[in-house]
C-alpha cells in the first residue's frame, strides 16, 4: 500500500527538515539545550533511581518476527585465564552478538526511510551494508540527558494494562499529562506507558509482540506541537499493530524519525517507574538515556535510568 494523502498531510505539518540547518543529523535532540539539561537536574528531589531496561539475554524479547534482529548470544572467550603466565593475575572476558535493537533501545534517525528519503532530506541510499548509516548514525546522539515525563496512559484510563487493540491517541496523552499534573515542555523526553511489557515479563513473548497497543498516526502532531525531544514506550513496535489503517505499516515510525527527526525507543520497562511516580505523586524526573555509540548504527541498546 502506498502512503495515503492522510499521511502526507501530517508529514507536511510536522516536518522539521532544515529547521536546524541543512547539515543537521540529530533532529529534535537539538531541543535539549544546556538550559534544558540544567532545569532537568532540578527535578531531582530524593535521588531515587529507577532502571528502565530489560535484561539482555538469549531468551529475550525477539521471537523472529523481525528478521535478523537476534537476541544476545553471550559467550565467554576467556575464563580465569592467566594470560601473563602461571600464578599471575587471571582474567575472564566475554563477547556478544546481537541485534542492536534486540532489547531496550533507541531507533536512530537512519532506521527508517520513506519515498527514498531519510531525515533532513538525506537519500535512503546513504545507508549501505558496507558503510552503514552515512548520516544520522546513532553515534551522533552523543548525550541524551533531559527531563523525562511519564505519560502513564494505562493508569490514566484506570487500567493496569491497555487492551491489545488500544490505539493511544492525543486525547490519551492529554489525559495522562493531566494525571501527571505537569505540562510537557520543549526538550522533554516523553515515556508512554501502556503496560504491554507485563506480557513479556510474564514470559508471554509472542503475545507481547503481536497484537499490541501502541501510538496512533495522530500522535506525532501532539509531540511536534510541544517540541518533544524524544519518545519511548513499553512495546515492541512502538505504534499500534496491526495498524489502524489497514496495510499501512509503520507510518508513525516514518513521521517521527524521517519527518520530525525525533528518535523513538522501544521495549522500555516502565512498570517500576509507574509505581514510583504514583507513590511520590510526581511524573517528571531527570532521565539519563544515552545510547551505545555504534558508529553508523541505525539504532542501539540503552540502559536508561530515571532519577526522582
Amino acid at each position: 500500500m502506498s502512503l495515503p494523502p492522510e499521511f502526507h498531510d501530517i508529514a507536511q505539518r510536522v516536518n522539521n527538515w532544515g529547521r536546524w540547518g541543512a547539515d543537521d543529523e540529530i533532529g529534535t535532540l537539538n531541543l535539549i539545550t544546556d538550559a534544558v539539561a540544567r532545569d532537568a537536574a532540578a527535578t531531582v528531589r530524593t535521588g531515587r533511581r529507577v532502571p528502565l531496561a530489560v535484561p539482555l539475554r538469549q531468551d529475550g524479547i525477539q521471537t523472529g518476527m523481525v528478521p535478523g534482529r537476534v537476541n544476545p548470544l553471550h559467550t565467554m572467550v576467556a575464563v580465569n585465564a592467566e594470560m601473563f603466565g602461571p600464578g599471575t593475575v587471571a582474567t575472564s572476558d566475554d563477547a556478544v552478538t546481537m541485534g542492536l535493537q534486540a532489547g531496550t533501545h533507541w531507533d536512530g534517525l537512519a532506521h527508517v526511510s520513506h519515498s527514498g528519503r531519510l531525515y533532513n532530506g538525506r537519500p535512503a541510499a546513504s545507508v549501505t551494508a558496507q558503510g552503514r548509516a552515512a548520516f544520522s548514525g546513532i553515534d551522533t546522539a552523543r548525550h541524551i540527558v533531559s527531563r523525562g515525563v511519564l505519560l502513564d496512559v494505562a493508569r490514566a484510563r484506570g487500567a493496569d494494562r491497555l487492551p491489545e487493540g488500544h490505539v493511544v491517541t492525543p486525547e490519551d496523552l492529554a489525559a495522562a499529562e493531566e494525571l501527571a499534573r505537569t505540562t510537557v515542555r520543549p526538550g522533554d523526553i516523553v515515556l508512554v506507558r501502556t503496560g504491554q511489557i507485563q506480557r513479556y515479563l510474564a514470559g508471554e513473548r509472542e503475545a507481547y509482540a503481536f497484537p499490541s497497543p501502541g501510538l496512533s498516526l495522530r500522535t506525532p502532531e501532539w509531540f511536534h506541537a510541544r517540541d518533544v525531544a524524544a519518545v519511548a514506550n513499553d512495546t515492541l513496535t512502538f505504534e499500534i499493530v496491526p495498524p489502524e489503517i489497514e496495510n499501512l505499516w509503520l507510518p508513525v515510525h516514518a513521521l517521527d524519525l524521517v519527518e520530525m527527526g525525533m528518535m523513538q525507543g522501544q521495549n522500555w520497562n516502565l512498570e517500576e517507574l509507574s509505581a514510583a511516580c504514583a507513590e511520590e505523586g510526581r511524573y517528571a524526573f531527570l532521565l539519563s538515556a544515552t545510547p551505545e555509540p555504534f558508529t553508523g548504527g541505525t539504532g542501539a541498546p540503552v540502559a536508561p535510568v530515571a532519577i526522582l
